[in-house]
C-alpha cells in the first residue's frame, strides 16, 4: 500500500468528539501554543505549569478507587499484614503503561481509538473490547451502590445512633451521579468543574485514610520490608488476595475511559507529555498512597478481630468488607467516621464515572455521537446498579465472579490491541517509536501484558471452578 493510500485511507476515521467544536476554539490554540512554549523550559517549570492543566488521570484514580480497591486492599492487609504493600502500585505502573501508550495513539493521531482498533487490528477485537467493557461497567455498577449504601447507613448509626434503609442513599446518589454526569461534555467549564470534583474527592479518600492510620498507627519496620521485599504468597490464599489485588487495578472500562476524555478535552500532540504527567501525578501517586494507607488500617484492625474470623469461615456472607473495618473501628469514634466517608468518597465517585463510561461506549458503538439526549439516555444505562442496595448480597456470587473472569481475561486482549496499535507505521506514521525508545514500550507493554493475562487464567482456571465447586456445579 503507498502511502497517499494510506493517508486516503484514514480519512474515514473518527477523529475527535463533537464537543469540543462547541466550546472556545481559540483558548484550545492558546493552551496548544502555551505548552509548544512551555517544552523549552526546564523539568520544574513544566510540571509547575502541568499542574495547572492537569484532569483525565485524576478521573482514572477516581475510577479505580472503587469497591474492588477497597475489598482487594482491605483483604490483603487483613490476611497478610504489610506484605503486599509492594503490589498495587506495581500493578498501577504496569497498567499506566498501558494507558500511556494509548494516550500516545490517540493524541498522534486524533482517531478514536474503537475505530482505529477496527481498522488496524481487527473488527472483532474492538467490538470484544466495546461490549467487554459495557459489561464490566454495568455489573460492576452494583457493588458501588451496595457499598455506598452500607457506609452511609454505618455513618448515620455512628453519628446519629438511628437506622436507615440503604434503598434510601441509593436514590439520593443516582440523583446526585446523574445530575454530576449531565454536565460532563456540556461546556469545556462543565467538564473543569467534574475534573475537579473528582480531584478534590479523591484526596478526600487519601486523607480519610491518612487519618485512621494516624489513629491506628504504623509499624515502621514492617512497612519499609513490605514495600521493598516483594513478598509473593505461596499458599492459595495468598494468591488470591494478590491477583484481587492486580485486578483491581486497571480494568477493561478504563482503558476505554481514558483516551475518550483526552479527545472530550481537545488534546492534541502537544499534550502528550502534559498527558503522562497527569498519569502519574493524578493516578499512580494518589492510588498507590490510597491503597496502602488502606491495607495499613486494614492490618493494624482486622487481623484477630471476631468478624473477621466470620468471613475466613464463610466468605459468601459478607459483600461489603469496608463495613466490617468500620466496626471494628467503632471503639474510635471519629476514624469510624473518616473511614466511612473515606470508602463513601470511592464509591460516588465511581458511580459517576461508570456512568460517563456508558454514555462514551454506547455511543460509540451505536454510532452516536457523545452529545445531547443520546448521550444522557446511554450515561443512565447503568442505572438499574441502583438494586446494588438491596440485592448484591444475593447477586454477588452470580454475576461477580463470572464477570470478573470474563473481563480478567479479556483485559490482555486489549492489552494486545494496543501494543499492535502502538507498532503500526501506517497508523501512527512518522510519529511511530523507533530505536531504544520503541524497545522500551514494548518491553513494557509486554510485562503488562503477561501480569494482566496471570490475573486473567487465575480466573478462568481457579476462581470460577472453585465457585462452580461451591455451587454443586
Amino acid at each position: 500500500m503507498t502511502h497517499f493510500q494510506e493517508a486516503q485511507e484514514s480519512t474515514d476515521l473518527a477523529k475527535g468528539l463533537p464537543m469540543v467544536a462547541e466550546w472556545d476554539p481559540e483558548a484550545l490554540a492558546e493552551e496548544k501554543q502555551w505548552l509548544r512554549d512551555l517544552e523549552g523550559r526546564g523539568t520544574l517549570a513544566r510540571w509547575r505549569g502541568y499542574l495547572s492543566r492537569v484532569g483525565p488521570g485524576w478521573m482514572q484514580s477516581a475510577v479505580t478507587l472503587g469497591g474492588g480497591s477497597a475489598a482487594a486492599s482491605l483483604f490483603a492487609g487483613g490476611f497478610l499484614g504489610y506484605k503486599l504493600l509492594w503490589l498495587q502500585p506495581v500493578a498501577m505502573l504496569l497498567g499506566i503503561i498501558i494507558l500511556s501508550a494509548t494516550s500516545y495513539q490517540t493524541l498522534t493521531t486524533g482517531v478514536r481509538p474503537f475505530h482505529a482498533m477496527r481498522r488496524y487490528v481487527h473488527p472483532s477485537v474492538a467490538w470484544i473490547w466495546a461490549l467487554a467493557s459495557l459489561a464490566a461497567t454495568i455489573i460492576w455498577h452494583f457493588p458501588q451502590y451496595a457499598l455506598a449504601g452500607g457506609m452511609s447507613q454505618d455513618l448515620v448509626k455512628a453519628v446519629a445512633g438511628k437506622e436507615v434503609r440503604t434503598w434510601v442513599f441509593g436514590m439520593v446518589f443516582l440523583a446526585l451521579a446523574t445530575a454530576i454526569t449531565w454536565t460532563y461534555g456540556r461546556s469545556s467549564r462543565g467538564v473543569r468543574l467534574y475534573e475537579r470534583m473528582l480531584k478534590y474527592m479523591v484526596w478526600m479518600i487519601v486523607l480519610a485514610f491518612l487519618l485512621v492510620v494516624c489513629l491506628t498507627g504504623v509499624k515502621w519496620g514492617e512497612l519499609w520490608r513490605g514495600f521493598f521485599c516483594f513478598h509473593i504468597p505461596t499458599d492459595v490464599r495468598g494468591v488470591s488476595v494478590m491477583m484481587a489485588g492486580f485486578g483491581a487495578a486497571v480494568g477493561i472500562n478504563m482503558t476505554f475511559l481514558f483516551p475518550y476524555t483526552l479527545l472530550a478535552k481537545g488534546w492534541g500532540r502537544e499534550h502528550r507529555r502534559l498527558s503522562r504527567f497527569d498519569l502519574l501525578t493524578g493516578m499512580f501517586i494518589p492510588y498507590s498512597i490510597a491503597t496502602s494507607l488502606m491495607i495499613i488500617a486494614a492490618a493494624n484492625t482486622l487481623p484477630g478481630s471476631e468478624g473477621f474470623q466470620n468471613i475466613l469461615a464463610d466468605p459468601n456472607k459478607t459483600f461489603v468488607p469496608a463495613t466490617l473495618a468500620a466496626k471494628v473501628l467503632a471503639p474510635m469514634p471519629m476514624g469510624r467516621i473518616v473511614f466511612d466517608l473515606g470508602i463513601l468518597g470511592m464509591a460516588l465517585s465511581t458511580i459517576t464515572l461508570h456512568m460517563l463510561m456508558s454514555a462514551f461506549i454506547v455511543c460509540e458503538i451505536m454510532g452516536w455521537e457523545p452529545t445531547g439526549w443520546r448521550y444522557r439516555i446511554a450515561a443512565l444505562i447503568p442505572a438499574p446498579g441502583i438494586l446494588g442496595t438491596v440485592l448484591w448480597g444475593k447477586m454477588a456470587l452470580w454475576i461477580a465472579v463470572p464477570t470478573s473472569a470474563i473481563c480478567g481475561v479479556l483485559l490482555p486482549i486489549a492489552y494486545v490491541a494496543f501494543f499492535i496499535l502502538h507498532n503500526r507505521k501506517n497508523f501512527l506514521g512518522d510519529q511511530k517509536p523507533k530505536g531504544m525508545a520503541a524497545a522500551l514500550w514494548n518491553v513494557g507493554m509486554l510485562l503488562a501484558i503477561v501480569a494482566a493475562s496471570a490475573s486473567g487464567l487465575y480466573y478462568l482456571y481457579v476462581k470460577i471452578p472453585a465457585y462452580l465447586k461451591m455451587l454443586g456445579m
